[in-house]
């Protein structure tokens, strides 16, 4: 698809397979014209503000007409700035602040509204009054109503993104629609024809994740069912229908639908289960093929508008996932104290592609950190083999160096989770002054399962080298994940 806006790429879907389903919520199903004429009519009251190119921040549950307003945004021809929907009224109010956002569509009834109208003054709120219709225009669409491409919208982003976040304010990363219909297209290209079937969506749309099935739907043409939540009942009873072609989780998420779904064998039709967000342990990730689960684990970044490197689909019978490879046009580097180092060292992940945002928004210091070069460079540890398949350690900023050897938590996380009896951990460096830091664990123990630390440490013992093994154990009963499913450590670290 050459189109440089979402909007020419909404409205040109639309004339090209107007009543292919588009997006599927509950009992109502809009086909991509009727979604275009939906998102028409409802860019019309963004434009009302008066503003030509302030973000437009939305703060809704997920569901359709939170879809239906982002690509409202896109005909209106302003920068979206998703806003997480569990965020306190003052970090919501900080990151509008940062972005300069220019109107805010909530739900009138949400109780943060007044702390957030009240700090923010000039901030424009817009509810669903009379905005439902489909914006005075018969069907079929009409060719006049496809909204050319401004060049000043070409450089302006499609979408600000806040990212995760797990460590101090989120930068604001800026992604063209150019980077995201690359992503869409190579994501494609990877999993085959199951990119362009029917996706079920049980990712929040205020991260990467979920937007990127929503873009996706578009620029594939395959439609796309929305979940409110992620809910594993909810989640099973949808793939058991059997009309599935693909779902993105989280590990957390898969954990809790095998369980929802018992020992039945894997769902009719489901050819693709994108599995992301953070480290899965080889335990779930093999007993879930091992039930004909199609696993495609996949690494992927905010500021690579999603995916970057993923795993094919398995073939039937598979008890190990492909290779984790690049995405076409996307180039891995593994980069260590300014070196490239050989296959099979670790290092930091350096990538390069169509898909990179165009850089952090108000934050030229980060860029130049984060963009040296024309290359990404992540923050997360890596190697890659003589083959190009990349294995995915840690966030470098979570590596924990005791007694000058390196750790890294997720590999301890993931022998940890292999205990019958631990539902989750999580791992953490804590200062010590003999070693700089040691090596603790935060777990949660499964239901009738007994744990203590004795058990904990004999099943660690012949698993993992000695500098790798916790010298402090907590057993809690929760562990703090955002809603990606990435482990706060920090958080569980300063609750000590």
């Amino acid at each position: 698809m050459a189109t440089v806006s979402a909007a020419e790429a909404l409205h040109e879907r639309a004339l090209a397979t107007p009543t292919a389903p588009a997006l599927e919520s509950g009992d109502l199903m809009l086909d991509f014209q009727t979604l275009a004429l939906r998102a028409t009519g409802r860019a019309a009251a963004i434009a009302a503000d008066g503003a030509t190119a302030a973000p437009v921040a939305v703060l809704r549950d997920s569901g359709r007409v939170h879809a239906e307003w982002i690509w409202a945004i896109a005909c209106a021809g302003r920068p979206l700035l998703p806003v997480h929907a569990r965020w306190t009224e003052g970090e919501i109010i900080e990151v509008l602040r940062r972005a300069d956002a220019g109107t805010l569509v909530v739900d009138s009834r949400d109780p943060r509204l007044p702390a957030i109208t009240a700090s923010l003054p000039g901030l424009r709120v817009q509810g669903d009054e009379g905005q439902a219709r489909a914006g005075g225009y018969e069907s079929p669409l009409p060719r006049a109503l496809v909204p050319s491409c401004p060049r000043a919208l070409v450089s302006m982003p499609h979408a600000i993104l806040p990212t995760s976040g797990t460590s101090g304010v989120p930068k604001l990363a800026c992604l063209p629609w150019t980077a995201i219909a690359a992503s869409a297209l190579a994501s494609a290209e990877r999993l085959g024809d199951a990119a362009r079937g029917r996706w079920l969506c049980c990712l929040p749309l205020y991260h990467v994740g979920g937007l990127s099935l929503l873009w996706r739907s578009v620029v594939l043409g395959g439609p796309l069912r929305l979940l409110p939540r992620f809910d594993a009942g909810a989640v099973a009873a949808e793939l058991a229908r059997g009309d599935i072609a693909g779902i993105s989780l989280v590990p957390t998420m898969l954990r809790r639908l095998l369980a929802a779904w018992g020992e039945r064998v894997a769902p009719p039709g489901l050819r693709v289960v994108l599995l992301g967000g953070a480290a899965a342990d080889p335990e779930l990730v093999g007993r879930a093929l091992a039930r004909g689960w199609p696993l495609c684990p996949t690494y992927g970044l905010t500021e690579a508008a999603s995916q970057v490197a993923t795993a094919a689909p398995p073939p039937p019978g598979a008890r190990q996932p492909a290779p984790l490879r690049a995405l076409p046009g996307t180039a891995l580097r593994i980069v260590l104290d300014g070196r490239d180092v050989a296959p099979g060292e670790a290092g930091e992940i350096l990538v390069r592609g169509p898909t990179l945002m165009s850089g952090y928004l108000g934050d030229p210091a980060a860029n130049a950190r984060a963009l040296d070069g024309g290359w990404l460079h992540t923050g997360d540890v890596g190697v890659l083999d003589a083959d190009g398949g990349l294995s995915v350690l840690d966030r470098r900023d979570d590596l924990i160096v005791s007694g000058g050897e390196n750790v890294y938590p997720a590999e301890v996380e993931a022998v940890l989770l292999a205990h019958p009896g631990v539902a989750d951990a999580g791992v953490a460096g804590v200062p010590d002054a003999d070693l700089g830091m040691r090596v603790e664990a935060w777990v949660v123990a499964a239901p009738g399962a007994g744990l203590d630390a004795t058990m904990l440490e004999a099943h660690c013992r012949p698993r993992l080298a000695g500098h790798k093994r916790p010298r402090g154990w907590h057993l809690v009963e929760a562990l703090p994940r955002n809603s990606a499913g990435k482990l706060l450590r920090r958080q569980f670290v300063s609750r000590r």
